[in-house]
């Protein structure tokens, strides 16, 4: 393919990036500073750029890219000089500051990338990677002059008070901010609400209690009216708390920021308690949430253990993604049996859930089961009404797996069985949203939050941040909304789970829902052979 490009490189040493491929003549503004490599590729609008040489540059399809063993791909975030080419630039005030001054280095090198993959095969592409997160030797706004804000949206997750308690500590102590608002009541709270006014001392012990201090909401992202909010109150950081929905709220505000030319930077910090938000390890509150599952599967395990032909079933957090229950699972070692959205199951015939249970009533005379929320939706939709209703978020409004399975379990075993059983049903999910976040999450809530603050006032915009590989980078936001991050079944760590649990697989004896799943799942369930002996 035979493409011209003609490219610009912004004047932020810390975001050099190359424009799109928008004009059919190839010119150059400025040459490549010497810090790009002989081949360097700049993945941008999914059409990726090769340096092949110091004053050249060239289009390549995928193909060719793959073929390359030391091409890599850099899915740069968007920088304030990008539309606002004459930005002045600052010295970062890190470099007078005490907290700063053993460190060995400073300040994050323009070329530091973190690679989203780390286990490479001889001859592959070395994949995509992010700019690592962390201070800049130039920063574009003076602290005097920085009016920023933070909002919260979406359902609690333990941690909220804490990135809040950070994000007004990191621009207090790091850069001299003053001027940091509160919007209270979610992405509304821009044009209904009040604000407050945050301080150090005013979220000074906050991260020791649950929910969030400025009180969330779902819904409400009226684009054109936040940012006439925005505009109107002098506000030029933005700091955006919520999951997957809040996030493309927060890409949304920056295009419109972007495109009335305003010098706004746009931070988004992911939340989201069932670890379904993409690219990242994992967001903060799961490990606090899988900590505290442990308290109700040990309430149910000595529930059951306790009676003859025990029953406990234990509901946990996950509308699309397992991962909740799937660790909770791995780390109690009380659990019988996992349900989870990603992998059907069915109750009766052969390898079905009802024939599993009685088998472990023999045999240890109790069991316990962890249910994701939403696991089982199609069959709990057959036997209640299904009303097709959504949240103001616009997620689906899920019916209750956990009575609908309780209530099986009495009719088969009672009925059908005519068999004793002792049913426990316990859901801790609003018990485990609104808990204060442990130790792990205190310390991540707390490099989220610097890295954000660095990167907004690094000019950076449109950003999201998090750990990928254990390393803190600054993610386009976009690319953390494209799909949810689920439990991948044909991964090692379903197998484990299958492993530790001994529990069937579901799908192995029956064809519908096999049909539910591709054929890569297929393939790999029927070549572990677990069964549940």
């Amino acid at each position: 393919m035979d493409l011209s490009i003609s490219y610009s490189l912004s004047k932020s040493p810390s975001s050099l990036s190359l424009s799109r491929i928008t004009h059919t003549s190839f010119s150059s503004r400025t040459s490549l500073t010497p810090f790009f490599s002989s081949k360097f590729i700049n993945k941008l609008s999914y059409r990726p750029l090769v340096l092949v040489k110091k004053h050249q540059a060239r289009a390549q399809s995928r193909n060719e890219i793959d073929s390359q063993d030391d091409a890599f791909i850099v899915d740069n975030v968007p920088h304030l000089t990008d539309f606002l080419p004459d930005l002045q630039s600052y010295p970062n005030p890190l470099k007078k500051s005490p907290a700063y001054a053993i460190v060995k280095k400073t300040f994050v090198s323009p070329e530091d990338v973190v690679a989203q993959k780390i286990v490479l095969q001889k001859g592959s592409s070395r994949g995509v990677h992010f700019p690592r997160a962390g201070p800049r030797e130039k920063v574009y706004f003076k602290s005097e002059e920085v009016r920023a804000c933070i909002v919260t949206c979406g359902g609690l997750c333990p941690g909220i008070n804490t990135v809040i308690r950070e994000i007004v500590c990191g621009l207090n102590f790091m850069y001299g901010v003053d001027d940091i608002l509160g919007i209270e009541g979610g992405y509304k709270g821009f044009y209904s609400k009040n604000t407050k006014k945050l301080t150090p001392k005013s979220v000074d012990d906050i991260h020791k209690r649950g929910g969030t201090l400025l009180q969330t909401s779902r819904g409400g992202s009226d684009t054109i009216k936040i940012v006439d909010n925005i505009q109107d109150r002098g506000i030029n950081q933005v700091y955006i708390i919520g999951g997957d929905g809040t996030q493309r709220g927060a890409n949304a505000i920056y295009k419109e920021v972007e495109k009335r030319g305003l010098q706004v930077a746009v931070a988004g910090i992911p939340k989201t308690i069932d670890n379904d938000i993409a690219v990242i390890d994992k967001s903060f509150g799961f490990d606090t949430a899988v900590e505290e599952a442990q308290r109700a599967i040990n309430a149910a395990h000595v529930e059951v253990e306790s009676v003859e032909n025990g029953v406990g079933i234990v509901k946990l957090m996950g509308r699309y993604s397992g991962f909740i229950a799937l660790y909770a699972t791995l780390a109690s070692r009380d659990v019988d049996c996992c349900l989870i959205p990603e992998s059907p199951f069915y109750l009766e015939g052969q390898g079905g859930l009802f024939e599993f249970v009685e088998q472990r009533l023999k045999e240890n005379s109790h069991v316990v089961i962890v249910v994701a929320e939403g696991a089982g939706q199609e069959f709990v939709a057959q036997t209640m009404q299904s009303i097709d209703e959504k949240d103001a978020s616009g997620n689906r409004l899920l019916l209750d797996v956990g009575q609908w399975l309780t209530q099986k379990f009495k009719d088969h075993f009672t009925k059908v069985r005519k068999m004793t059983i002792n049913l426990k049903y316990i859901d801790p999910t609003y018990m485990i949203r609104a808990v204060p976040s442990n130790a792990s999450d205190n310390i991540y809530c707390t490099l989220l939050a610097q890295s954000a603050v660095h990167g907004a006032m690094a000019g950076y915009t449109g950003f999201t941040v998090g750990p990928v590989n254990s390393r803190h980078a600054y993610i386009p936001i976009s690319r953390v909304t494209e799909t949810q991050n689920v439990v991948k079944l044909t991964d090692r760590s379903w197998a484990r789970l299958l492993a530790s649990t001994n529990q069937p697989s579901f799908v192995q004896h029956n064809d519908v829902e096999r049909e539910k799943l591709d054929q890569d799942t297929i393939d790999a369930i029927d070549s572990m052979r677990i069964t549940s002996i």
